[in-house]
């Protein structure tokens, strides 16, 4: 009995070993197939829309030498694409997700969900795109102020879109809500891309939404507040909540970029980090980036680890107070 139990333990170790290298080799081949990246949002919306520009090239030879294909799973603010990634992709290196920060991590507070920053490993990020508060075109609101001045004389009458619970929008308009003394009505939508076209068919009165989708929309929105610390070279116009009277700070800021299952190897992860930086700093990459009004923040890993601990802390502070 004792032979027979030390020649199983015999045959695993070997078996094991032997796979070592096997695994090894892998990484230092990885990718051998194209990589499938989750967009959690509607095609169209400034996810999908910026995830399809900062991959066109990884087929390149000098990048990844395979091209990245785009998924979308739209839901709930992103939990419904989010949840299935978290619970179900392999970390293999080739199923991949875009992460939208504050909007995953604030909903992990929040939420009870599969993800959250142990859940997931950050790659690298390409943009920050803060929230505008955007009106129909033919809207009677010409500043922040016209709305708070209606809000208040309307409690309850106001509605605000975005897109989702708990997104960089719904983080916006709990401090909008908050800081200028207003009861206002939020609705959430699916995504940034249902939520533009709402405010546009005058569905709602107003919405937060993301600046690069609005700044694509002028024409037939008018944009009245930029949720930032200052105002931004794409909407030079366009002051800041601040500057009207109201103190909405950048907390709503979208960082948007790629991460990869927890359990991903170091090899495959250090790898996907150099080779997406690489590719969003691309001078291609940068000019369609500028051109759809879409601002770039290019951030290692490294980088990205620490911006999501230092989120982390802080939206944990800040929903305390704003979530009643």
């Amino acid at each position: 009995m004792k032979k027979t139990i030390q020649s199983l333990l015999t045959a695993v170790l070997a078996t094991t070993v032997a796979t070592v290298p096997t695994l090894v080799a892998s990484a230092a081949d990885y990718p051998e197939r194209p990589v499938s990246l989750v967009v959690a949002y509607n095609p169209g919306g400034a996810t999908d829309f910026q995830a399809r520009i900062v991959t066109m090239l990884a087929g390149k030879e000098n990048y990844m030498n395979m091209p990245m294909v785009i998924f979308n799973r739209p839901g709930a603010g992103g939990k419904v694409g989010w949840t299935q990634f978290a619970s179900k992709a392999k970390s293999d290196g080739y199923e991949l997700a875009a992460y939208n920060v504050p909007h995953f991590i604030a909903q992990a507070i929040v939420f009870k969900t599969p993800y959250g920053i142990d859940n997931v490993e950050p790659v690298a990020n390409w943009g920050a795109d803060p929230a505008v508060l955007i009106v129909p075109k033919d809207s009677p609101f010409n500043s922040v102020k016209d709305v708070v001045a209606f809000a208040k004389k309307n409690p309850d009458k106001l509605t605000i879109n975005g897109a989702g619970l708990y997104v960089g929008h719904h983080i916006a308009y709990l401090q909008f809500a908050k800081e200028s003394g207003t009861k206002l009505v939020y609705v959430p939508e699916t995504g940034g891309a249902p939520a533009l076209k709402n405010v546009i068919s005058g569905q709602v009165m107003a919405g937060f939404n993301n600046l690069s989708d609005a700044f694509r929309s002028q024409d037939r929105v008018k944009i009245l507040g930029i949720a930032d610390l200052e105002r931004h070279d794409f909407l030079p116009d366009v002051p800041t909540f601040k500057e009207q009277g109201v103190s909405v700070d950048n907390s709503s800021v979208n960082f948007r970029g790629i991460m990869a299952p927890k359990g991903t190897s170091e090899e495959i992860l250090a790898y996907l980090s150099e080779k997406a930086v690489a590719m969003f700093g691309d001078g291609k990459v940068q000019g369609k980036m500028k051109a759809g009004g879409s601002p770039m923040h290019v951030m290692t890993r490294a980088e990205v680890q620490a911006m999501w601990k230092e989120r982390q802390a802080y939206l944990s502070d800040l929903l305390k107070d704003l979530v009643q």
